[in-house]
């Protein structure tokens, strides 16, 4: 039912933009057939991308997902293009048939009475409707592209790196100062792979961080397909470790069982409705961390009470939690801080609105009871090769005891 009405949208969709940019602009013949040919030939590309691997449990191929998904973009950025130019293109209606209504018309013979009066070719050789539709066409292309040409740049670039000052009322003076790096939807798969990891993995390494904290979203396919790819995570470097939580995207795949062994093995540690405690001298914190959400559908949920047995009340809690709803159940528990991700900072403007009404948080710290939120906009992207408005990051958050 899910790809029946994701097929229905975009076939609608598709209509719709063909409609305003081929047929409105083209009369019959050669040039309309063409372009809908090539219209139709990325419709098809863009739904083999999104559904064939799916539907046939195939590994996408980087050959179709490049394109198909940049046609992906351009077509949403394509369709908002036209809507807002839709209420100008209604304004104009009267000034299109003001044209009509004065075009001169060619008295035909006597001798065939049975045949209207036809409109005469617009002495200024320009046809109004065809204008507006032109122009409209162009605008919309223009815009699209370019939104979709910088998203690309931004994707693809390098990640900011964010420096995020963190004050917990119950951390240990001793660990002033202390230094997290948040990375999080580094999304290996058809489109990022070995090379993403390195520049991820030397950047965080730059940063010289006293811990790393992989919260979900890690890989979008097997181990078989992606382990070659996230093998440079065995480089980073940090004073006390490497640490891994799950994403959903992590339960995309048939078992997730695999890839914990696999992080074991590069010397990231999965904390899996579990917490370890931070040593400095004779002062600790606890992190935790749980399973995701979408855990639930495959018999490993999170469990908030079992991640946090044992902690020392008197100390300060850092829960690692992969998507921002999940701090609802933190602050329940008394956590002081929870490090996400998931959201992507909307990765496309304006689809963040949409984020937003979701999560309790798109990106950076925020505050909820006595809990504070800390959300990574994400290193990597999923879906289009695209961010507009919300860049990738790496976070480095810097904890300080006291209010």
């Amino acid at each position: 039912m899910f790809i029946v009405i994701v097929c229905a949208v975009l076939g609608l969709a598709h209509l719709y933009i063909w409609k305003r940019l081929i047929k409105d602009t083209t009369g019959p013949g050669r040039t309309r057939r063409v372009l809908t040919t090539v219209f139709l030939a990325l419709a098809a590309l863009l739904l083999t991308t999104l559904f064939v691997p799916r539907v046939f449990d195939v590994a996408e191929s980087p050959l179709l997902a490049w394109p198909g998904y940049l046609w992906f973009a351009v077509v949403g950025y394509l369709l908002l293009a036209l809507l807002v130019l839709e209420p100008i293109r209604l304004v104009l209606l009267p000034w299109v048939r003001r044209q009509r209504s004065v075009e001169p018309k060619i008295a035909v013979p006597a001798a065939a009475p049975a045949i209207e009066e036809l409109p005469a070719p617009d002495p200024g050789g320009v046809n109004r409707r065809v204008f507006l539709a032109r122009a409209g066409a162009v605008a919309a292309g223009a815009a699209s592209v370019s939104l979709v040409g910088y998203g690309a740049a931004t994707a693809l670039g390098p990640p900011q790196v964010l420096q995020v000052p963190v004050r917990l009322g119950r951390l240990d003076p001793a660990f002033s100062g202390f230094r997290i790096a948040v990375v999080s939807d580094i999304h290996l798969g058809p489109l990022l792979g070995r090379r993403h990891t390195e520049r991820i993995v030397s950047m965080i390494n730059e940063t010289e961080p006293d811990l790393v904290a992989i919260v979900g979203d890690l890989v979008d396919g097997s181990v078989e397909e992606l382990g070659h790819a996230a093998e440079p995570l065995q480089d980073l470097v940090s004073r006390e470790g490497s640490f891994f939580v799950t994403g959903n995207h992590e339960y995309f795949v048939e078992d997730t069982a695999p890839w914990l062994r696999e992080l074991e093995r590069f010397g990231v540690a999965p904390l899996r409705n579990e917490n370890t405690l931070i040593r400095r001298g004779g002062a600790g914190f606890n992190l935790a961390g749980v399973n995701d959400l979408a855990g639930e559908e495959r018999g490993d949920p999170p469990d908030y009470d079992r991640a946090l047995a044992g902690v020392d009340p008197s100390q300060a809690t850092v829960l690692l939690a992969h998507q921002p709803v999940m701090v609802e159940e933190a602050a329940a528990r008394g956590v002081d801080l929870q490090l996400s991700g998931h959201t992507h900072g909307g990765q496309t403007w304006p689809f963040q609105y949409i984020v937003e009404s979701v999560q309790p948080s798109l990106a950076g710290l925020s505050t909820h009871q006595d809990t504070q939120l800390y959300v990574s906009r994400g290193a990597g992207f999923w879906g289009p090769p695209v961010r507009v408005g919300a860049p990738p990051d790496i976070s480095i958050l810097s904890l300080e005891s006291g209010r």
